[in-house]
């Protein structure tokens, strides 16, 4: 069976975060001061062939932490949805 399956990747709390800083800067400086703790990551989308959801997961798992995030700086949260 066929998944999509998305990777939200963002800076681990307290880790240095500039371009979160940058944006949220930016943010105030447009005027838009109710903006606070910016964090810039990135999202990742793809389609697995898996034998089940629960597989899929398995195989999101295994990409995010070997390649997608980097688990001493990042963390990330795994969405996963039958196409």
């Amino acid at each position: 069976m066929t998944y999509h399956l998305v990777v939200e990747v963002l800076p681990k709390d307290g880790m240095l975060d500039p371009q979160g800083d940058a944006v949220q800067a930016s943010l105030a400086a447009l005027g838009f001061d109710q903006a606070s703790a910016v964090r810039v990551g990135r999202l990742i989308s793809l389609t697995v062939q898996a034998a089940s959801a629960d597989q899929a997961v398995q195989l999101g798992e295994q990409m995010a932490n070997a390649l997608l995030a980097n688990p001493v700086m990042e963390t990330y949260r795994l969405a996963v949805h039958a196409t």
